[in-house]
């Protein structure tokens, strides 16, 4: 092939380049600067906020944490709140499972993964740069949308994935309102422009659908400020027990206490529950607020706060007293079983005194020797010691532990509620509302072009000659026979030369 041929054919793809593809470029390229010319920082700044790049690398490095998140043990809401409750954890949780690692882990911040500064600065700079990508692309699409490129080069129409040739036997202004009217009955839009030798005439649909990538890329922006508010306002408490009976405060300045009038549990005949209802009443400041039956999909909601039914069991009521004064009064969930499933277990703290206490049950319908039935043994340990200090009570019984006198005083019934203030919410239906439309209208409204061109033949008939882009858009070939067909007309097309195809 000739040098001169080479050219040729390189500059038929350079016009193809310029007529279609950089209408359908997703990402956003910054403009080449002069040779020679070094970005200032501002420039910089841009550049790498509106590189694709950025946003991969941010996204995987979020996934990542989150990983982290979900395989190492965070920390409890009462935790969080009280350093004298977090170190009673860290001493009994993180400590024994991490060993060596756990201080480590917890000077990274990795036990409240989600709530660390380099976390969220992660997912503000993933938002800045969302909406960096959005303000530097809009332009292109309103240009695109409002001002679209009329005429093409003869390049363009020979190399199309969709084309068609032939010759109409009317002049070339007959010719070019014949392919208005077509593009009018296909439902396209019309666009005149008067080219090098004749009219050229350029027709689309659905030229607002791109910005469907802007409002995907919104959402993700608001999505991520309901996030944000429900971290910062809200709190969610998954492992709340209300024993029946007992008035339990929920706390997180709710200024809320819950009752648990009863509980009820329904079962399939193979053992497997069938229905678990709690009567849950709520009172702010000493007065009654709602009162309702509670399921797993029926949650009792107060204001801003959602009480769902979570998971149920039996607890042991402990009672912790030095002298005359109460150091804990709780029902202790019984929530965990014994590898072997023969004991139950629960646990809890007592920060104050710097003591972290095992509470051990026989399993229903096991018989242990060690423990009788209507007994429990608690395992006290002291912050700093390996040895715990182990006691067996019978329920009514009372015995002395580190300088205080500890009572089982009964069983009771529990019901497990997830609490919940989750105020960004409405804001995440928002975002999500929005992502799915933006979704709708890049995948199922896609931007179709059809650029013609008309030039009169030396006979006085004239040449027409239509393409289109079909990039991601399998369905234009159908629209494109269509349009092929009201242009033809049925009696005075002469086609002479490509049928619509794909390369």
């Amino acid at each position: 092939m000739s040098s001169h041929v080479k050219e040729r054919t390189r500059k038929g793809q350079v016009d193809l380049l310029d007529g279609v593809d950089i209408f359908d470029e997703v990402a956003s390229t910054p403009e080449r600067r002069p040779h020679g010319r070094r970005e200032n920082p501002l420039e910089m700044l841009w550049n790498f906020l509106i590189s694709m790049r950025t946003g991969l690398w941010i996204i995987l490095i979020l996934g990542l944490l989150t990983l982290a998140g979900t395989m190492i043990v965070q920390a409890t809401p009462d935790a969080l709140s009280d350093p004298e409750v977090y170190q009673a954890w860290y001493e009994a949780g993180p400590v024994q499972k991490y060993g060596g690692w756990a201080p480590i882990l917890s000077a990274l911040g990795f036990y409240n993964i989600f709530s660390t500064w380099y976390f969220r600065a992660l997912f503000a700079i993933l938002a800045i740069s969302i909406l960096a990508c959005s303000v530097n692309r809009a332009p292109r699409l309103w240009r695109t949308a409002t001002q679209p490129k009329v005429s093409m080069r003869e390049a363009f129409f020979t190399h199309a994935p969709l084309r068609a040739a032939f010759d109409l036997p009317m002049d070339a202004e007959a010719a070019a309102q014949r392919v208005r009217a077509g593009l009018k009955k296909a439902h396209f839009r019309g666009v005149d422009a008067e080219g090098d030798g004749g009219p050229d005439v350029y027709g689309d649909k659905f030229r607002w659908a791109p910005f469907g990538t802007v409002i995907a890329h919104l959402s993700f922006i608001i999505i991520l400020l309901g996030f944000v508010v429900s971290a910062s306002m809200g709190f969610r408490d998954d492992q709340f027990v209300a024993p029946v009976g007992v008035q339990v405060e929920v706390g997180h300045d709710t200024g809320m206490a819950v009752i648990a009038h009863s509980f009820h549990d329904d079962y399939y005949e193979n053992g497997t529950p069938k229905d678990y209802v709690s009567d849950l009443e709520v009172f702010v400041d000493g007065q009654s607020v709602g009162r309702q039956e509670v399921r797993v999909n029926e949650p009792l909601i107060i204001g801003d706060v959602w009480f769902h039914q979570s998971f149920f069991g039996v607890g042991t009521d402990i009672l912790v007293t030095e002298g005359t004064n109460e150091v804990f009064k709780q029902t202790v969930a019984m929530a965990w079983r014994s590898n072997d499933g023969t004991r139950t277990i629960g646990q809890f703290t007592i920060p104050a005194k710097g003591l972290s206490v095992y509470v051990v049950q026989a399993a229903s319908g096991k018989v242990l020797p060690e423990l009788p039935a209507g007994s429990i043994a608690l395992e006290v340990s002291k912050t700093g010691s390996t040895t715990p200090t182990v006691q067996v009570l019978t329920q009514g019984e009372s015995a002395e532990i580190e300088g205080m006198t500890w009572a089982f005083e009964r069983n009771r019934q529990y019901t497990g509620v997830t609490i919940k203030r989750d105020p960004g919410s409405n804001i995440v239906w928002l975002g999500s509302a929005l992502l799915v439309l933006g979704s709708c209208l890049v995948f199922f409204l896609p931007h179709r072009r059809v650029w013609a061109r008309v030039r009169p033949n030396a006979d006085g008939t004239s040449r027409v000659m239509l393409a289109a882009p079909n990039k991601r858009d399998p369905g234009m070939e159908p629209v494109f026979a269509e349009l092929l067909h009201h242009v033809q007309g049925d009696d005075d097309a002469r086609p002479t030369a490509d049928t619509p195809k794909e390369n």
